[in-house]
């Protein structure tokens, strides 16, 4: 399915279906806008899909990874891994694969952005997919989704790459264009109104010869995450209390800590881009432009925890009628709870993202031209001054599993609503840095040949770094543990707190105000705020790359046949810096031990062909057939070898120098029926045989435990490489209907699995799309309704994150006041869904999340 689709007059940017296959198109009205969308789609030798910016003004997408998930194997996802997400499509997978095996693009070359969440800036979550969280959709002129690679397309997707492509001056048809809008932003979770402004202003000349363009958003949002978490499970020890007791629990796992989290946050994203264009003579295009974002994302973690695991293999303690089911102990009372409650602020969270490009254009001859283009990206994301304090809890505790429903979790004989005694507090800085410098040069050569038309040819050059680093990581002071906590001031949780998440979550839990944390932990001697003896060197790693790529490639066609077929040959340098335990002259003074910085070097080359095949069987009926080699390098936290511990949960995750970049060889073939004016009818099988896919497996490691301050087994997973398959089906049809009705609707199936059996990480069996919309002069409507399948988001705790299959539902409304000016209402998670994960069974649940409706309404203007 193609979306491409405007109001009358609009005005759209250029449409890019295939590489180095621009044009401009002019919409005026649906079904106009659907007709150039098939035929764009129809005349592309490669296997794309593409939404353009009236589509995405139109549609509930407030950033790019919204504006592209109802187009046929695409799928999104609120985050990076498995924390759940915070109300916002953050990541991008296409065709059931992991979103890091994609390409993020924006006008061709790679993008840098930065993670606010912190468990994505360190540790073993530190992807390479771009976070879409800081890409806002009103900067975007079209999306390419390309699903078939070509020898020009840069590499490192194996399942595809999204070409974000934005808008340029000399592309508008009036002289100036000048839009923008307001919009107030309501969460009925989180109970506030916020503001969102965005403005364009572009200006070009009547000779079509020189043009600027700017543009701003400010867009602030308050976001409320009601959840329970599950997190982790632990084996019974054969050798404590209750296996002794009774020895028929050894072994069953139960639940490390069952958490009420409350989460709460107000984010600010602002930023804008700029264009600036020239072309002097009809053969000479100059373009300079630019882009920055800066998210801010402060928030504030609350979250009570009961601890079965704890409870009996820390405090000895035996399980009263216990309840066991598929080798879970699903539930248990306990007379004392080795729990706590969790309270994290973290008051300077975010992350930022900025690229400058210098690219051209020269027709050097009616036969040939050269283009090029050089810049640099860079992406960061932090987490400052951030604070966390741990309260002792008293009483009882009992709880009960229900498998895909709400644990109950009760504390008899305990205090819940007061704050309990200093149990530990920390926090601490952290960040990570992406950055690339890139240049590349492209040459076009016409042929006079009836059958071979044109050889492109080029080269690119990259350097790439990302660093993971925490300087710090405090503990309790010398007298943190007798000075009086944080102060309170009677707050407590909502009253309607858990209320979506079904069951009986209970509300009735005290929690700090945020300042009050601060404060706390600003005292000093209440933790150590020392740079050196609490630099966790652990978590931190350095991932260089360079690389070079040659390309070559032939455009044929005759009567009714087209394609395209090429070789694109890269070299990538890589060096990847850890710390390593101990060594011959270690660096000393850290408290987490002493180390030494390691550097591993290689260099691997790649030689991928490939070859596109269009051919029109009738006016309305064309084949499509693709087959390629791709690669995509593995994720910078895979191969940052260094260990992340969590002295809690007794989990880690580590990674592997010597991982293989993923590769694939990927084949496809596809029908597409014209069978009416402005309708399509289509259907197409892929298929990607992964020879060296990245999987992760757990094992036990013993580690030097900062919190008990003795050397503890720790779960430690760590990614190794092997090899998988991934095949499946699009279905897609799109039709105008009557009296201004149409309709559009795809179906993915992709079945990815290990050759092992194992599963493929982030890879939904079934998605499938449904939109409904109705236009006239004056008014337009859509319903989005969209559902992915259960999935495997990863392993954390040493348990699988399974997100159970969920739907959404999406609205829009436009009316037309004027000429100039439209009134707009859009809605998301209409349905209000509930964000459910479990681990290897549905007895053993990991987390319930729920984050509430968003509503959008406001004022759209252009002159």
């Amino acid at each position: 399915m193609a979306m491409h689709q405007g109001h009358a007059q609009a005005q759209t940017a250029p449409v890019q279906p295939a590489a180095g296959d621009a044009q401009t198109v002019v919409v005026t009205g649906v079904r106009a806008a659907l007709e150039q969308s098939l035929r764009q789609k129809r005349n592309a030798d490669s296997v794309v899909e593409v939404v353009t910016a009236e589509d995405i003004g139109k549609m509930p997408d407030k950033n790019v990874a919204d504006a592209i998930q109802r187009l046929p194997g695409v799928n999104t996802q609120s985050s990076a891994g498995g924390e759940g997400g915070f109300g916002e499509n953050d990541r991008v997978s296409l065709r059931g694969t992991s979103p890091s095996l994609q390409q993020t693009l924006f006008n061709g070359h790679a993008i840098s952005t930065g993670d606010w969440f912190v468990l994505n800036q360190i540790g073993g979550n530190v992807g390479r997919s771009s976070s879409f969280s800081l890409l806002p959709s009103e900067l975007v002129g079209s999306i390419v989704v390309q699903k078939s690679p070509t020898a020009d397309l840069v590499e490192g997707g194996v399942s595809g790459a999204i070409n974000v492509i934005t808008r340029r001056p000399l592309d508008f048809r009036q002289q100036l264009t000048v839009e923008g809008s307001i919009q107030a932003n309501y969460n009925d979770l989180s109970g506030k109104t916020e503001p969102h402004l965005s403005g364009l202003v572009s200006w070009k000349n009547a000779e079509n010869t020189a043009g600027i363009l700017v543009q701003a958003f400010s867009e602030k949002a308050s976001v409320r995450r009601d959840g329970q978490e599950i997190l982790g499970y632990t084996p019974i020890s054969a050798t404590s209390a209750a296996a002794l007791a009774n020895p028929s629990l050894a072994g069953v796992v139960v639940p490390t800590f069952i958490g009420a989290a409350l989460f709460e946050q107000t984010k600010k994203r602002e930023g804008g881009a700029f264009d600036a264009e020239i072309r002097p003579s009809r053969d000479l295009t100059l373009d300079f432009n630019g882009f920055y974002s800066k998210l801010e994302a402060p928030h504030q973690n609350t979250n009570w925890l009961a601890a079965p695991a704890n409870s009996i293999n820390s405090l000895g303690l035996i399980p009263i009628d216990p309840v066991v089911r598929n080798n879970t102990l699903v539930g248990a009372a306990f007379t004392r709870n080795a729990g706590e409650v969790d309270n994290i602020y973290r008051p300077d969270a975010g992350g930022e993202s900025w690229y400058l490009d210098l690219n051209g254009k020269w027709r050097v001859n009616d036969r040939f031209t050269l283009s090029g283009k050089a810049g640099k990206t860079h992406g960061a994301g932090w987490d400052r001054d951030d604070v966390y304090y741990q309260n002792n809890v008293d009483g009882g505790m009992v709880y009960g599993l229900n498998g895909l429903s709400p644990a109950s979790v009760s504390y008899p004989g305990g205090n819940t609503v007061s704050p309990g005694s200093t149990a530990w507090a920390g926090g601490g800085e952290s960040q990570s840095v992406d950055k690339e410098k890139y240049a590349q040069l492209d040459g076009e050569l016409r042929l006079e040949n009836d059958t071979f038309q044109t050889v492109r040819f080029g080269a690119r050059w990259t350097d790439h770094t990302r660093t993971a680093e925490q300087p710090l990581e405090t503990r309790p002071g010398p007298v943190g543990f007798t000075n009086p906590g944080p102060a309170w001031s009677g707050q407590l949780y909502p009253g309607d707190f858990g209320n979506d998440l079904g069951g009986n979550v209970s509300s009735n839990y005290f929690k700090y105000d945020g300042a009050a944390l601060g404060a706390w932990g600003a005292i000093p001697g209440n933790r150590l705020l020392d740079y050196v003896l609490r630099h966790n060197w652990m978590n931190e790693f350095r991932v260089a790359e360079k690389t070079a790529a040659l390309y070559g490639m032939v455009d044929f066609g005759g009567d009714g046949w087209s394609g395209n077929i090429g070789l694109r040959a890269v070299e990538t340098r890589q060096t990847t810096t850890v710390n390593l335990p101990g060594g011959p002259a270690p660096i000393t003074g850290s408290a987490f031990g002493d180390y030494t910085p390691t550097t591993f070097k290689r260099t691997y080359r790649d030689y991928l062909p490939s070859a596109n095949l269009k051919y029109d069987v009738s006016p309305d009926l064309v084949l499509r057939t693709a087959l390629a080699k791709t690669i995509a390098r593995p994720d910078y936290s895979a191969l940052g070898g260094s260990v992340s511990l969590n002295d809690d949960a007794l989990s880690g995750s580590g990674g592997n120098v010597n991982l293989d970049p993923v590769r694939s060889t990927n084949f496809d073939i596809g029908a597409e029926w014209y069978y009416a004016p402005k309708a399509l009818l289509s259907a197409g099988l892929f298929y990607m045989d992964l020879r060296s896919i990245v999987a992760q497996g757990t094992t036990v490691g013993t580690y030097y435990n900062n919190k008990r301050e003795t050397r503890t087994e720790y779960q430690i997973t760590s990614p190794y490489n092997t090899s998988g398959k991934n095949r499946g089906v699009e279905l897609s049809w799109q039709q105008p209907l009557w009296n201004n009705f149409g309709m559009l609707v795809n179906y993915t199936f992709a079945d990815g699995e290990l050759d092992d059996g194992g599963e493929l990480l982030n890879s939904s069996q079934n998605t499938y799309n449904v939109t409904g919309y109705f236009e006239n002069e004056r008014f337009s409507a859509r319903l989005a309704y969209n559902y992915r399948s259960r999935y495997k988001a990863g392993v954390d705790r040493g348990a699988s994150q399974h997100v159970d299959g969920m739907p959404s539902l999406a609205a829009s409304l436009n009316v037309k006041l004027s000429e100039q000016l439209t009134l707009t209402f859009d809605a998301l998670n209409l349905t209000n869904e509930t964000i459910k994960m479990y681990a290897e069974n549905h007895d053993r649940p990991r987390a319930f999340y729920s984050n509430g409706r968003t509503f959008y309404l406001g004022l759209r203007g252009k002159l």
